[in-house]
């Protein structure tokens, strides 16, 4: 049996969807993971702040496993967060435990991740949040194995729930 980890960069998908001016329901988009790409671990890398548990909590209970990195604070109340490298790091300590590997970013520093999986044909796939706007380093070193989350947007779409009026 096929057994496929799933490393998402949370920040840059959550910016690109909103851009496109819509939002990503991440319980329907766990459950495409596993059933599409057989998708045993799905790794979110995400910021952490405290005020933010609920929103963790409700990760977790989507069966996503959560890598945080903490938040600089900048003077000026600017924020900064960066998970590159705890992506990397962890895709490549779980290397031996899955025989597959889907990232889902749209950011060029992960090109050389890609590069290395796509040679050693470790790469299930690359999606991209944004089929017009990603790095032209993902672009040259995932070839064909790249898919869009614009593309899935009718069927990953959050939709709020209305409740029914009575008559």
């Amino acid at each position: 049996m096929e057994k496929n980890f799933v490393f998402i960069d949370t920040q840059n998908i959550n910016l690109s969807i909103q851009d496109q001016w819509w939002k990503l329901d991440w319980k329907k988009f766990n459950k495409y993971l596993q059933k599409k790409y057989k998708a045993v671990k799905i790794y979110l890398f995400i910021w952490y702040v405290p005020e933010n548990q609920s929103m963790y909590t409700f990760f977790q209970n989507c069966w996503y496993t959560l890598i945080f990195k903490p938040v600089l604070e900048l003077n000026n109340w600017q924020t900064k967060w960066n998970i590159d490298a705890e992506l990397v790091l962890q895709a490549m300590i779980d290397y031996k435990k899955y025989d597959k590997a889907v990232i889902i970013t749209w950011d060029g520093d992960f090109a050389c991740l890609v590069k290395y999986f796509y040679k050693k044909n470790k790469l299930l796939m690359l999606i991209v949040p944004n089929e017009r706007k990603y790095s032209i380093f993902l672009r040259k070193t995932a070839k064909e194995k790249i898919d869009s989350l614009t593309n899935l947007r009718t069927k990953l779409e959050y939709k709020k729930k209305v409740a029914p009026t009575k008559q």
